[in-house]
């Protein structure tokens, strides 16, 4: 099946897994819709300008300025302020494991569902950073690419994670190993909620190619090692640092059973989150 202008075949998935596409942009708000290359480019200058300046790992400053013309910068506010996150880095990764999972869900469903990808060029794909899907991402045009694993990790891995990694760890100082480990944990969660979805409608022609390109992705050179797949199933060998929120657990794909123990003095006991999946990548 060809890919319709609308990807409409996205819709009866939902939430990470649509995305809106031929549409004008919506009408602007806090944070206007740009173009993703622009919010690669707009952080890495960013992170050049201050190269020789410490990375920061204070806790968040609910007052410290956000330019609105930073999308990354925006977005990562927005979910410390969301999680209470004590460090920018925590933000910072659980921002770009976000992301990265919306990227991964749109494309493995197309896949699958089409046997082609929209090309996401980062030029003509926009990203609302204070918005939540399917409301982040618009497509302006529609431009079809084959199905393959290759042409996928190219749309996903090369033109948006790896600039995205990059500026995640110049900017936030997020380890690259963790980087790595996000966007694996993304793609296996993307890959487990197709597979779901498909054999609750019947479809294990779609189930078995949603594994199957999932297997293939995760052996890409950017990702291989990042974890362990057994069936749908994902164990990381890495941390995305929820833990560290207050009241936080582990993730159900995490390298840790239970959170680490704190470096400093323990204080008063605190009641744990139930352990839960990182954004967009539910486990098991």
């Amino acid at each position: 099946m060809d890919l319709d202008p609308g990807l409409s075949a996205l819709r009866p998935l939902g939430g990470f897994s649509v995305l809106r596409a031929s549409r004008p942009l919506p009408p602007p708000g806090p944070a206007d819709p740009v173009p993703l290359t622009h919010a690669y480019t707009f952080a890495l200058q960013y992170a050049d300008a201050a190269a020789n300046v410490q990375v920061p790992v204070d806790p968040v400053d609910p007052v410290d300025p956000v330019d609105p013309a930073d999308p990354l910068a925006v977005r990562v506010r927005k979910v410390a302020a969301a999680l209470a996150a004590p460090e920018v880095r925590v933000a910072a990764s659980v921002a770009h494991q976000g992301l990265a999972a919306r990227l991964w869900s749109v494309t493995l469903a197309c896949a699958v569902l089409y046997g082609q990808v929209p090309d996401l060029d980062p030029s003509l794909l926009h990203w609302d950073p204070e918005a939540t899907a399917p409301d982040d991402l618009w497509l302006t045009e529609v431009h079809a690419r084959p199905g393959d694993a290759a042409t996928v990790a190219d749309v996903v891995l090369t033109a948006h994670l790896a600039p995205l990694a990059a500026t995640v760890h110049a900017r936030y100082g997020v380890a690259t190993g963790l980087l790595r480990g996000n966007a694996a944990s993304a793609l296996a969660g993307a890959g487990r909620e197709l597979d779901r979805w498909a054999r609750r409608h019947g479809r294990t022609d779609a189930a078995d190619r949603a594994r199957g390109l999932t297997e293939d992705l995760l052996a890409h050179p950017l990702l291989a090692g990042a974890g362990t797949l057994t069936g749908t199933s994902f164990r990381r060998r890495s941390c995305c640092l929820y833990y560290r929120v207050p009241g936080g657990g582990v993730c159900g794909d995490c390298c840790f059973p239970s959170p680490p123990a704190p470096a400093r003095s323990p204080g008063p006991p605190r009641t744990a989150r139930p352990t839960r999946s990182s954004p967009g990548a539910r486990s098991g």
